[in-house]
């Protein structure tokens, strides 16, 4: 079926079905290229069709599925100003065909990628918000003249861009239903909007209450609905998601987010531009925790972010949208009664018995010397802690086998663990040979977590699996306790892991995190572990929502070991809220060492508000210093 012949649905079957990668910014790239202000850059279309096509490569190399035309003010009232307004069709007609030699071209290089869908998006720029002097019906006629020259050439769709106020979508959707009323072409659109900086909200109408009036006028007068709502420009990655956050539950279409670079943020004496790949990665990860379906970038956002971020956030998007496929059980295979909680492992006792539990999360060092490690494992267990906590590769970072290291540390230091289990590094089939190792070796509590994108570590050269998701991962463990595998074949023997999963009371979205909760539930997690918890009001609310799950919690404490480590924690890692006030605490004291007295007090106060909600607590030992999880664990190991 080809485009044309349905023009509404294909793009949001791809919204549906994944999160699309859009391109970045096309006039950051024409500067960078020695194309100055005082050149008229949709005209480059024509002049330079070389450099744009150019242009539209680097993206589609990549990973961008939508190309943006080079086209947001190739309209007649901003092309006279050139001398080029007679031009306006064929320079809009030039902007289609540059992305479209780009394709060829592209798939000329890459011949095994001619199954891959990339849709070309014709950019729009707004016109009642640029030229005021303008009346309402010549500024649809504007653009509905640019609107039919870009989709008559072969566009996909057509995204209105960078639009401030209710009159500019307004002239958008108008131009839509003009072309509709007189040509019988049902064109599909996005409409996106700049959302101001907070301290810009005076000079317009605040975009929540923007976004409210505009869609009910167009229910009231039952004007074309758009493929999805966007929001590009105007603000950074940081800044972009508090916007996101307002906007997105007030709209039922698919959300795209394109941020622009972002002014310098002030860090302490310095201004530090926050506009690297990594730090823009890292918050689009953010926006598809809100439920974002596209994610591009606008100005100074260029190739080299798109690369990363869609590496990056692509397999995790997809394994949050695909659940694993059990296979029907096979002749002879029949599922077992698994063996009960409380004979599987001591924490599985614990859990059976709802004693209160104690655990310490011990990082594997990066080298294979395990020895410090054991030994720390032995003071803890003498101190009177329950189990040991082992992450799998945080912050897609390399250490040491976390399998192997629980296997040391139970056989070596005689302390069960929790091992973390990563969804990112292995496909279905290598993760399926681990649960049966860590059953051989006698691994017996498992916490399944999707994982960090390869990006956010050290190697931006590896590959994220993300076959599934860690609500797919439970219930394949639950399944192997039954002694059948994915592909509904009989084990020799049943598995007899205590299933744990993760829980972020601090998730952006915290719906969708309740929901996801409610999911592993359902799929058969025994217990879980939050991220770290610093505010313990979100916490119990937190813990109020899911407490229907049945699902014991733990919760996850890390005793701040500075300001500093308050800070890092505050800024830059992804489900961590560190409050205010506790930032005001820790900024108290000048030396490290009374700051760390201080985080550790800190520590105390929220399990002693928590610890009646909680089956028990996890500790993080800082920076692998146990001296400090002894001092927050005095009085509570029972």
């Amino acid at each position: 079926m080809s485009i044309k012949s349905n023009p509404i649905s294909f793009l949001q079957d791809a919204f549906q079905n994944s999160v699309v990668i859009f391109d970045g910014a096309m006039g950051t790239e024409l500067y960078r290229n020695h194309i100055f202000t005082n050149s008229c850059f949709d005209e480059l279309n024509l002049s330079r069709a070389d450099l744009v096509v150019k242009i539209h490569e680097s993206y589609l190399e990549a990973g961008a599925e939508v190309l943006t035309t080079n086209s947001v003010a190739a309209n007649s009232f901003y092309l006279q100003k050139f001398g080029f307004a007679d031009r306006t069709e064929v320079i809009n007609e030039a902007a289609v065909k540059n992305a479209q030699k780009a394709i060829q071209n592209w798939r000329e290089k890459h011949p095994g990628e001619a199954e891959k869908r990339i849709y070309i998006a014709a950019s729009v720029g707004p016109i009642m918000d640029e030229h005021q002097e303008l009346d309402f019906d010549r500024a649809v006629a504007i653009q509905v003249q640019q609107v039919l020259a870009l989709w008559r050439a072969g566009a996909d769709f057509i995204m209105f861009e960078t639009l401030t106020s209710a009159d500019a979508l307004l002239t958008a959707e108008y131009a839509v239903q003009n072309i509709l009323e007189k040509t019988g072409e049902e064109i599909p659109f996005i409409l996106s909007f700049r959302p101001y900086p907070p301290s810009e909200y005076e000079k317009t109408s605040p975009l929540a209450e923007m976004v409210k009036n505009f869609q009910e006028i167009c229910t009231l007068h039952k004007l074309p609905t758009p493929l999805a709502y966007g929001m590009n420009c105007g603000l950074g990655p940081d800044e972009m998601l508090e916007a996101v956050q307002e906007v997105i539950p007030l709209i039922s279409a698919p959300m795209v987010v394109q941020p622009e670079a972002g002014a310098p943020r002030k860090v302490e004496v310095r201004s530090i531009s926050m506009s690297s790949p990594e730090f823009f990665t890292e918050y689009a990860k953010r926006y598809i925790d809100l439920g974002v379906r596209g994610i591009g970038g606008c100005c100074g956002i260029g190739p080299e972010h798109i690369l990363e971020m869609a590496r990056s956030v692509k397999p995790l998007a997809n394994a949050r949208l695909r659940d694993v496929n059990e296979r029907e059980l096979s002749e002879k295979a029949q599922l077992l009664e698994p063996t009960p909680l409380a004979e599987r492992s001591e924490l599985g006792r614990k859990l059976a018995e709802k004693e209160w539990i104690t655990s310490v999360e011990l990082v594997p060092p990066r080298g294979f010397d395990l020895t410090a490690t054991i030994e720390k494992c032995r003071r803890l267990k003498e101190m009177g802690v329950n189990c040991i906590n082992i992450p799998d590769g945080p912050r897609a970072s390399c250490k040491i086998s976390s399998i192997v290291t629980s296997d040391m540390i139970q056989r070596e230091a005689g302390i069960e663990t929790i091992l973390h289990f990563c969804c990112r590094d292995k496909n279905l089939i290598g993760m399926m040979a681990d649960l049966l190792g860590t059953a051989a070796c006698g691994i017996r509590n498992i916490l399944f977590i999707t994982g960090d994108p390869p990006k956010l570590g050290d190697y931006p050269d590896a590959t994220g699996v993300f076959d599934t998701d860690s609500v797919g991962m439970t219930k394949i463990q639950q399944r192997m306790n039954r002694g059948v595998d994915l592909g509904g074949n009989q084990l020799p023997q049943p598995t007899c892991a205590v299933t744990g999963v993760g829980f972020d009371p601090n998730a952006l979205d915290p719906e969708r995190e309740y929901s996801r909760f409610f999911r592993k539930a359902e799929a058969g997690a025994e217990f879980a572990i939050t991220q770290p918890a610093f505010d313990v009001d979100v916490v119990l609310r937190a813990l109020d929502r899911v407490a229907d799950s049945g699902v014991p919690i733990m919760a996850g404490i890390w005793p701040l070991a500075s300001y500093r480590n308050a800070y890092f924690m505050k800024t830059e890692v992804p489900g961590v809220t560190v409050p205010d006030s506790i930032m005001e605490r820790m900024e108290r004291y000048e030396k490290k060492e009374d700051q760390q007295a201080e985080g550790i007090a800190i520590a105390r106060e929220i399990v002693e508000k928590i610890k009646d909600r909680v089956v028990g607590i996890q500790v993080s030992a800082p920076f692998g210093n146990i001296d400090i999880v002894s001092r927050v664990l005095d009085g509570y190991i029972k």
